[in-house]
């Protein structure tokens, strides 16, 4: 589907009427302008319903009961793990594990493949725009190996400096982490090509999903990514859920993390033996009417379509770029709308981020300012600081008007304009 095709099968003030929180005022009647859908995004009436529906009608624990109620869950959490595998086009259903989030999943691939497979002098490749989820993690384990960080520079407009990566990328390198989309600058990495570089010397590619999986199509296999993390939270699904897919091979040979019921084959009073993959990594009871609500979550999602979603967010993020380029003093960080996803993160002269937000707050425009869990990227750019507005389904371009006359207002408290 072209782009305009895709625009013109977009209807966002239906997709708006999904979101009940969207249709109640503020205080004073200001309608909800939500632009921090990067941290985390609302959510549709029916994966509310859906969650309500598991506690009202047949919640049970999983994977523990063959009575009516238990086998019910069973089937629906089977379900969202094959819409999963569906979601990302992962190859087998058992590749698909349930985690606690993107943090949590890139925590158990650090710690249960890295402290197995990093040796003293072996080199993981990260940059300065990841997420600390995707950053520290890799950190510790380099501690714990003997291993080395280190990092493929970026070029002045926020992208991975691929004319150097030759540089960083050697027979050393073993893990290559890298985001999908970046949670400040926007910028959308070359997943596939990186796979391709990364295998071509024996590396693994280890990518966070987070940003990524919400907004465009993703195919594990095309791609060749050997583990991906991404989180049911900023996929208009509910809280404390993710997705950790790996290949079979590489599940295989990582150690879990997590140890206690349900992923044990067996236990003897000297020791014990795991199940396969996924169970091996779901110890104990996890968010169960979440995940299933999560399954709710993928239907609705790909009920509008990847692709459109994706020509959507390129739309409101030229107009972001073009309406805030209109305001003095302002600038925005990363590269250009056409190789970034639905994320303006962007400073102005003399007005400090937290002010900003402050003062967008009292005319119903919600926006996150801070680091934004990305404390490297902000050194290198010089900054302690941005403002971030990101984009939804449900964004609108007069969402944007919203937030361009909120800015001139709050300049004006300011005594800035």
């Amino acid at each position: 589907m072209t782009d305009s095709t895709a625009l013109a099968s977009f209807d966002v003030e239906a997709i708006r009427r999904d979101f009940p929180i969207l249709r109640k005022p503020l205080p004073k009647g200001l309608p909800v302008t939500y632009l921090d859908s990067g941290s985390s995004a609302q959510k549709p009436q029916s994966v509310i319903d859906k969650e309500s529906e598991v506690y009202e009608n047949y919640y049970a624990n999983a994977y523990r009961g063959v009575y009516r109620f238990g086998a019910l869950v069973d089937e629906q959490l089977e379900g969202t793990r094959e819409k999963a595998r569906q979601l990302i086009g992962a190859e087998h259903v058992d590749e698909v594990i349930f985690t606690s989030g993107s943090t949590m999943s890139l925590n158990m691939v650090a710690s249960g493949w890295g402290r197995r497979h990093l040796l003293p002098g072996n080199e993981i490749l990260l940059n300065e725009m990841e997420h600390h989820a995707n950053f520290v993690p890799w950190q510790q384990v380099a501690e714990q190996t003997g291993a080395v960080c280190r990092f493929i520079p970026l070029t002045d407009d926020g992208r991975l400096d691929l004319s150097r990566l030759d540089e960083v990328l050697t027979s050393k390198t073993k893990i290559l982490a890298v985001t999908g989309m970046s949670n400040v600058l926007g910028t959308i990495n070359p997943v596939k090509e990186l796979a391709a570089r990364a295998h071509a010397v024996g590396a693994i590619i280890v990518v966070d999903g987070a940003q990524s999986v919400p907004h465009m199509v993703t195919n594990v296999q095309d791609a060749d990514i050997d583990f991906l993390a991404f989180s049911a939270h900023k996929l208009y699904g509910p809280s404390g859920v993710g997705i950790l897919y790996g290949k079979q091979e590489l599940l295989a040979e990582t150690d879990p993390l997590l140890f206690g019921g349900h992923m044990i084959d067996r236990v003897y009073r000297d020791h014990s033996t795991w199940a396969a993959a996924p169970a091996k990594f779901e110890a104990g009871t996890g968010q169960i009417a979440q995940a299933i609500a999560f399954g709710t979550a993928i239907d609705y999602v790909t009920g509008i379509g990847l692709e459109e979603i994706h020509a959507h967010d390129t739309r409101l993020t030229a107009y972001a770029h073009q309406r805030l380029n209109e305001i003095p003093g302002m600038r925005i960080y990363g590269p250009e709308p056409d190789y970034k996803g639905a994320i303006v993160s962007f400073t102005i002269d003399g007005a400090h981020p937290e002010d900003l937000a402050q003062l967008l707050d009292r005319r119903g425009v919600f926006v996150r300012h801070g680091h934004h869990c990305t404390m490297p990227l902000h050194d290198l750019l010089g900054v302690s600081a941005t403002v971030r507005a990101s984009f939804g389904v449900y964004t609108t371009l007069a969402d944007i008007d919203a937030l361009f006359d909120a800015l001139q207002f709050a300049l004006g408290r300011l005594r800035l304009a």
